[in-house]
């Protein structure tokens, strides 16, 4: 992040692309560092909250909700099978394809990541009231949904 003393050009302190970026930036690492503190990583929490949202679903399925590569995907899925946050079984309509599960541990887990993330948003939106944070957070929807369905055509 820029230093409090740095002062870019108008043209660029005036850019939504640019903002946009530095608080991106700046958003990761409270993530990245959040979740860390509490033996996770972003990946984590988005299998987990598909799961709870979506309930069991195929590693495929899980990519899709996610976004999340397959073989990051896979490899996630390992560390939460490991900590017993979700289990795998065959799919019985299909042996080839695993379905995935979400664990009464994993739940809690979640439920934990879910406080994380409050914390985080918190700290991220502190300068604003709560009208401004569910204003900025409808059209920072409103531009993700619309490039999102550019970029399926």
């Amino acid at each position: 992040m820029m230093s409090v003393d740095a002062q870019p050009p108008a043209r660029v302190r005036n850019a939504a692309s640019w903002l946009i970026n530095m608080v991106s930036a700046h958003s990761h690492r409270l993530v990245g560092d959040g979740f860390a503190a509490a033996g996770a990583r972003g990946y984590h929490y988005r299998l987990l909250a598909a799961l709870d949202e979506y309930g069991p679903s195929s590693q495929a399925t899980l990519g899709r909700h996610t976004g999340i590569d397959r073989s990051d995907v896979v490899a996630a899925l390992n560390e939460l099978a490991e900590k017993k946050l979700v289990e795998r079984a065959p799919d019985p309509s299909d042996r080839r394809r695993n379905i995935i599960t979400l664990t009464p541990d994993g739940a809690r887990h979640l439920a934990k990541l879910d406080d994380v993330l409050a914390g985080i948003q918190d700290d991220l939106l502190e300068p604003l009231d709560p009208s401004e944070r569910a204003q900025l957070t409808a059209l920072l929807t409103k531009l993700a949904d619309h490039h999102a369905k550019r970029s399926r055509l």
